[in-house]
């Protein structure tokens, strides 16, 4: 029995490998199987977007086995095509396979909006989210601007699996390398011209050679580097896979460390090839001696969704009235999660299962109503787990196979004989959400969630926190089109004395507004209710059920748009609230938050990180207000301001995706995670045409020698000033934490790595420099001190960063975490006579002398015009005013300037 379950925690764990993401993907002998591309529901049927799919992938892969140096290649992809599309005989019912765990997403097309790209939230090295892709793409109507489309499936394929970055700055376009303007460019060794570019409405034209900035070196605005179709040059597929002789990724011995691009900013200068040589894939695999056979493709069409409810009602869900919370969130996930056409069981269990239910299709309210019905009312027994999944196995197949069936788990109690059907689950094909309830639920209850794909949540006995609501609220489903999944709009509750008020307000916005349910529940006695719309009308008409001790109101037809206010009264007992709509519109895509941690586990201290993703269809919601609270098994709760400012924890800035570390650790166990996120006045909508992480739009091409340009890029980043006013909440699951000590938790959390470091010269010695302060653990509090160290060259910084020289920071006293920090000094020790750039790195220490990773280096480049001017007399090239100026640094030879009018120069970063 020992070897048997520890085989199966050896199975836990190859399933867990993806669980960031929930990925399915596998690396078998050097084939990636098990990866799924799905097309979105608002596709249009279109039976050659499918062909177009395995074309590419197929291109894709021996493309892929010769830039890895025939390490890896793709062995088998499942394509999940929507349910409203026409069924096949080759179609089959997918297992796991899921729009949640996709890893290739074929979106809707957009004007102007066909870039393919990556979601990566993470840092260097990290796995991705999705790859994106529209069906235009597909069809290789962009072929002049991206190339073949398996050469960039390939280059967001190293996006999405090994973490690495683009090597092009559409920002950034030029550096200054020896006093002469570059284009950024991975390898350096690519060529083309510079060329302006002048375009008016879908078309544009080379005007004349660019100009120079005599400021900054740099060229002018609208300044375009057009490369020569026909290169010699093999790398690099993250700056341009479009270019037919490339064919690899750049190495140690190409990479141009120099350039500013994403790649040399997140991964501290290091190339591609050296990240994807550190992954777990590189290191599992040896290369192959012969050539890879084709991919193989499995079609899955998505079918009815079929949910198999399985409760525990053992004698300890007597306990904190376990059983009736249980029953309120369960009615809530009957009256409106679940959607319309699904088929819902219900099996209870203790030391025995039982069925209350067989499978019943909801078409009608009554249908609801029956299943309400059949919850439990009478705690008592033992706790078989394994026996309540067995009949809900039992239940499904009366009707349908398994296969990606969903089976919604919810226990309070210990269980040591779990891992007795973990081969049944795994061989059942069905997806199992958890809820854990408790202090005592069962440990091994996630791994059933983690190898199958499915949520895991947590409640406490805390029923203020409203977390059984959550968790059943939350259990929507991901497959549908996302104007019938359930928002949950509000999730609050208090604990109210001598007749004590819980007022608030709801914001149902224009994108919802449909099927809007106010549910409120109670733990003693039923409150008095008030509940007014917009206009100041109350809403009366509220059903009550107390015996399951709550009241419900559906509002007909679509609310009112605007702010929703109620009143709730009680004495001595604990009220809760909840409030949940669907999309108002099948054509317009309401405002959606998806919310999870890093990780399902951790260890501390290792820092968990947060995160929010905020959008209305593919535009980003910007400025938002967004809070995090995180529970502990103790009942301990933090509160998280999660930001999307592209510091600490935040990879990129303003992208729609708040972050933020968490290190609140108390103790041991579960922690559940709940989002509050709500638009106002300063929040905006913004459409990205061009994503952070994808492939290249191409301006054009010289061929034969004559430059062809591509249409014009669409504009970016149109962000629209209109308010964007809503209200969301939104469950990010759970995690478990260990090896958290007792009390008082030792002080091991550093401060953050810096990784916005800037930097500009005034005058003729000053520079200034500006980043977003860390805290003291990681981006909380308050850091100690910064260690600033400057050198001329970029390899000594980031090697021999302690050897390097130290700039005086005496008087740089650090701010609070998340601050804007500005430091203007004066090199000492440096001396420019034989060189043209300075490199400058920032190290944080905290209390207690914990230090900082190394922040990204920063670069400033010395340009030396070619003849003086007359300066002009209102040119004084001060420094930002209100900053600290460190004064008392010798100043530098600067190759001997005479004109000391020089203004602002050039800063690039590395």
């Amino acid at each position: 029995m020992r070897s048997f379950k520890s085989s199966l925690f050896i199975l836990v764990l190859h399933f867990l490998e993806g669980a960031l993401n929930n990925s399915l993907i596998q690396l078998n002998n050097n084939g990636y199987e098990g990866i799924v591309i799905a097309i979105d529901p608002t596709v249009p049927e279109d039976e050659g977007l499918i062909q177009q799919i395995k074309d590419m992938v197929t291109e894709a892969s021996p493309y892929l086995f010769e830039a890895t140096e025939k390490r890896f290649y793709f062995k088998s992809v499942s394509i999940l095509i929507p349910q409203n599309w026409k069924t096949k005989p080759d179609y089959v019912k997918p297992k796991l396979e899921t729009y949640k765990n996709a890893d290739v997403l074929v979106e809707p097309n957009q004007p102007g909006n066909e870039e393919p790209y990556t979601e990566q939230v993470g840092k260097c090295g990290d796995k991705g989210e999705r790859i994106h892709f529209t069906p235009d793409f597909l069809a290789g109507k962009m072929l002049n601007q991206y190339g073949l489309q398996g050469r960039v499936f390939v280059h967001e394929w190293a996006h999405l699996r090994w973490g690495v970055f683009d090597e092009y700055n559409n920002d950034e376009k030029f550096y200054l390398l020896k006093n002469k303007p570059e284009a950024v460019r991975c390898s350096a060794d690519i060529t083309g011209k510079y060329e302006e570019v002048k375009c008016q409405g879908g078309s544009c034209v080379v005007g004349r050679p660019c100009s120079f900035d005599k400021v900054t070196g740099l060229y002018k605005e609208g300044c375009e580097f057009i490369p020569h179709k026909q290169q010699t040059v093999k790398t690099s597929i993250m700056f341009a896979q479009s270019i037919d002789s490339v064919v690899g990724f750049c190495t140690e011995k190409n990479h141009n460390k120099v350039a500013p691009n994403m790649q040399n900013q997140k991964c501290n200068l290091r190339s591609t090839w050296d990240v994807i040589s550190d992954s777990e894939d590189f290191k599992k695999t040896t290369p192959m001696t012969t050539d890879p056979p084709n991919p193989t493709f499995s079609l899955l069409q998505i079918g009815q969704r079929i949910v198999c409810l399985v409760l525990d009602k053992s004698g300890s869900m007597a306990n904190d009235d376990r059983l009736n919370r249980m029953n309120q969130a369960v009615k809530l996930f009957l009256l409106h999660t679940v959607e319309y056409g699904s088929w819902v069981g219900m099996v209870i269990f203790d030391s025995q299962a039982k069925v209350q239910s067989e499978l019943k299709q909801i078409t009608s309210n009554t249908d609801r109503d029956a299943l309400i019905q059949s919850l439990p009312t009478v705690a008592s027994g033992g706790t078989f787990i394994c026996s309540g999944l067995r009949s809900a196995f039992t239940v499904i197949r009366k009707k349908y196979p398994t296969d990606g069936s969903d089976i919604v788990l919810l226990t309070d109690g210990e269980d040591n004989t779990i891992s007795g059907c973990f081969n049944e689950v795994k061989e059942s094909g069905v997806i199992i959400h958890t809820v854990a309830l408790g202090l005592s639920a069962a440990e091994e209850l996630e791994h059933l969630s983690q190898m199958t794909g499915g949520l895991q949540t947590y409640a406490s006995d805390e029923t203020q926190n409203n977390g059984l609501i959550d968790a059943f609220g939350a259990l929507s489903s991901g497959n549908g089109a996302i104007s019938q999944r359930s928002i949950q709009l509000e999730s609050k509750g208090s604990t109210l004395e001598n007749l004590q008020w819980m007022n608030g307000t709801v914001i149902v916005d224009s994108t919802v507004g449909k099927d809007t349910l106010f549910l409120i529940t109670w733990t003693k006695k039923e409150p008095q209710i008030f509940l007014w719309d917009p206009s100041g009308t109350r809403q009366n008409g509220f059903v009550v059920d107390k015996a399951t001790k709550l009241a419900y109101l559906q509002i007909p037809d679509i609310a009112k748009v605007g702010i929703w206010k109620y009143s709730l009264q009680a004495s001595s007992q604990t009220l809760t609230l909840t409030v949940t709509s669907r999309a108002s519109s099948a054509t317009l895509p309401p405002i959606t938050v998806t919310s999870r941690t890093n990780k399902d586990t951790g260890k501390f201290p290792s820092p968990m990180i947060v995160y929010a993703n905020i959008r209305q269809g593919i535009s980003q919601i910007l400025r938002a207000s967004v809070t995090a609270v995180i529970e502990s098994a103790s009942g301990k709760t933090v509160t998280l301001e999660l930001l999307d400012n592209g510091a600490g924890a935040d990879a990129t800035k303003n992208d729609g995706v708040y972050s933020r570390y968490f290190t609140g650790y108390d103790t041991n166990g579960r922690y559940s995670v709940k989002i509050w996120a709500l638009g106002g006045i300063n929040t905006a909508r913004q459409r990205a045409v061009f994503q952070a992480n994808g492939a290249m739009y191409m301006s054009g091409w010289i061929e034969n020698g004559e430059i062809k340009l591509n249409p014009p890029r669409p504009e970016n980043n149109k962000t629209q000033n209109k308010q964007v006013c809503f209200s969301r909440t939104s469950l990010g699951g759970s995690f478990v934490a260990s090896d958290v000590p007792s009390a008082p938790i030792p002080d091991l959390f550093p401060p953050c790595q810096i990784t916005d470091l800037r930097a500009k010269i005034y005058g003729y010695s000053l520079i200034n420099l500006t980043w977003t302060a860390p805290g003291d653990d990681y981006d909380h509090g308050q850091a100690s001190k910064y260690i600033i160290r400057i050198s001329t060259s970029i390899l000594d910084l980031r090697d021999k960063f302690n050897d390097a020289v130290q700039v005086n920071t005496n008087d740089l006293i650090p701010k609070e975490a998340n601050s804007e920090e500005i430091f203007v000094f004066k090199p000492e020790n440096i001396t420019f006579e034989n060189v043209t750039d300075l490199f400058i790195a920032i190290q944080a220490v905290d209390k207690v002398n914990l230090e900082s990773e190394i922040s990204n280096i920063a670069r400033v480049s010395l340009f030396i015009p070619s003849a003086p001017e007359t300066p002009s007399p209102d040119d004084t090239s001060a420094p930002c005013p209100n900053v600290s100026i460190n004064s008392t640094i010798p100043g530098i030879h600067i190759l001997k300037i005479m004109w000391k009018w020089i203004g602002e120069l050039q800063l690039t970063l590395a």
